[in-house]
């Protein structure tokens, strides 16, 4: 604690009311700053991302140790995460399918950072083994939030990473972070990651909130159709972007899937009339009984590899991860 007061004075911190206890809140960290203070020389080097310039300065920071003027932040970071690029690839095969296939693409990008020359460069200067960009990845993706900063010509892609903070007001010219019922004092002051399900929050933060009341569950697409006839339907679909976020909650099928199911009941002679029922006109009673009936053919099929995921959830051998992903079917 004293170090990281010690710390943040030094970052010129002065609020009084406010003090640190858990997690540390008020200091920000951008990639332009990184780029200018510690890593690169600009007119040198190639244009790199925002988020690799964020990796490449916390791994430098982190194996400077107390010599770092970052010290006290690194030293409260987790020293590794729950996110499911740390899984095993024994734990990966008992994710939901929907799940499985993000996470299989944020192990694809952190590869092709961890393939980057600046990141190759650099381990091989720090003479580190392993794989410790996934630790500042997640540190960065677990922690940052959007920030818009000005265009500029030392960065590619989007700058709109920023640790710690929350909001710049122009007129106090001071970034803030505001709750709008107030806060008591001594009372621990939280930030609301928003109305995400749990699938959602295990890919992005790295843990799942039991009781979660927008948990849902995913229908892979390939479930809602194995007729080859239909495949026109499907790429109508696709193209209205209707294929995507298809969920079934404790509240019944989500719109989507509905809609998506109604369109699976019309005969392809109402080809005209499908734009229609995407825009919610009704369809007959006999199509609308066999929409129901598929969605509850869904649930039959979910409800079944529910029980053999679960079964493996039950005997693995990550006991954490196991609650984690045991959230993940549960609505």
């Amino acid at each position: 604690y004293v170090r990281l007061m010690k710390f943040l004075h030094q970052q010129q911190f002065t609020s009084t009311p406010l003090q640190p206890v858990l997690f540390t809140g008020n200091n920000s960290l951008n990639p332009l700053l990184v780029l200018w203070q510690k890593l690169f020389d600009i007119e040198r080097k190639p244009r790199c991302s925002a988020l690799l310039a964020l990796c490449v300065f916390l791994l430098c920071e982190r194996h400077r140790g107390e010599a770092s003027d970052w010290f006290s932040y690194i030293n409260v970071l987790p020293k590794s995460y729950t996110c499911p690029v740390y899984f095993t690839d024994d734990v990966m095969a008992v994710l939901p399918a929907s799940l499985q296939r993000q996470a299989f693409v944020q192990r694809e990008t952190l590869q092709e950072l961890y393939s980057s020359k600046i990141m190759n460069h650099l381990l091989l200067y720090l003479f580190l083994s392993g794989h410790p960009s996934r630790w500042a990845w997640c540190s960065v993706n677990t922690r940052s939030v959007f920030m818009a900063h000005p265009s500029n010509d030392f960065l590619s892609g989007e700058d709109v990473y920023a640790l710690v903070k929350a909001g710049f007001n122009d007129v106090t010219g001071c970034y803030e972070i505001r709750s709008i019922p107030g806060i008591r004092r001594y009372q621990q002051a939280f930030i609301n990651y928003g109305s995400h399900d749990n699938q959602r929050l295990l890919l992005e933060y790295g843990f799942v909130a039991p009781g979660n009341p927008h948990s849902v569950v995913y229908v892979d697409e390939g479930k809602t159709l194995n007729d080859k006839s239909l495949k026109q339907k499907m790429k109508f679909l696709r193209e209205n972007n209707l294929l995507q976020n298809l969920t079934i909650s404790s509240d019944g099928p989500s719109w989507r899937l509905m809609t998506a199911l109604r369109l699976f009941s019309m005969p392809q002679t109402l080809y005209h009339q499908w734009k229609s029922v995407l825009l919610g006109q009704a369809i007959c009673e006999e199509m609308e009984e066999w929409s129901v009936s598929m969605a509850e053919r869904l649930c039959q099929q979910i409800l079944r590899g529910t029980t053999t995921s679960l079964y493996k959830v039950c005997t693995c051998t990550c006991l954490q991860s196991s609650k984690m992903i045991y959230s993940l079917f549960s609505l």
